[in-house]
């Protein structure tokens, strides 16, 4: 079904963060966005104008509920414990594989992950492990990630009651060119693991 000219007006402004942003903080002259979407979209007509207008001043309105919980989600991430231990492999395993096989490894190491998909398990594990690891899985290993460091950021308990805590923390790192590699969590324990070239730049731009 084709997308109306909100829903395009919206999507537009999601896939463009830094017009998101300003548009959130009330930065932005909204005809000249309009003719930018309307330009980009290859529609401008008149009436797609207004209804790009219409649409951007709704979607803020929206963004400016989403500004009450950030002040939330800094306050929380201020108070937040960063954790990070470099020299992490992850390993992306067939799910043919008997799960005895790493069952010794993940009862012993000291940081063992285990990520069951549908058609695999991801495991996150020291450096350490790699070689035991890699003989005991053999040919059920499809791709090893090496050179890896985890980030984990220890909150309290509120972080279950405040909206948007993970987006919030998700978008920090592609705003800042970092990519996530694999990204878990557990009650007040969010996990990203990154390059460990990123490890320096991510420690600063999660200073809060």
């Amino acid at each position: 079904m084709e997308k109306t000219t909100a829903e395009l007006t919206v999507e537009y402004i999601k896939n463009h963060p830094n017009i998101k942003s300003c548009l959130k903080s009330g930065l932005i002259n909204y005809s000249s966005l309009a003719r930018q979407i309307a330009k980009d979209l290859k529609i401008e007509k008149k009436t797609s104008m207004e209804a790009i207008l219409i649409a951007a001043r709704r979607f803020q309105d929206k963004l400016s509920k989403e500004k009450f919980y950030e002040k939330k989600i800094k306050d929380l991430l201020r108070d937040s414990e960063i954790e990070m231990k470099n020299k992490i492999v992850v390993f992306i395993v067939k799910k043919s594989i008997n799960k005895n096989s790493f069952q010794k490894i993940q009862n012993e190491a000291d940081l063992f992950f285990l990520l069951e998909g549908s058609s695999s398990y991801t495991l996150i594990t020291q450096e350490k492990n790699k070689n035991i690891l890699e003989k005991k899985l053999k040919e059920f290993i499809i791709k090893t990630n090496k050179n890896l460091a985890l980030v984990n950021i220890k909150s309290g308990n509120d972080i279950e009651n405040i909206p948007g805590v993970i987006a919030y923390l998700t978008s920090l790192f592609a705003e800042n060119g970092v990519n996530i590699i694999e990204f878990l969590s557990s009650w007040t324990d969010t996990l990203f693991i990154i390059d460990k070239k990123d490890v320096n730049k991510a420690l600063e731009f999660l200073e809060f």
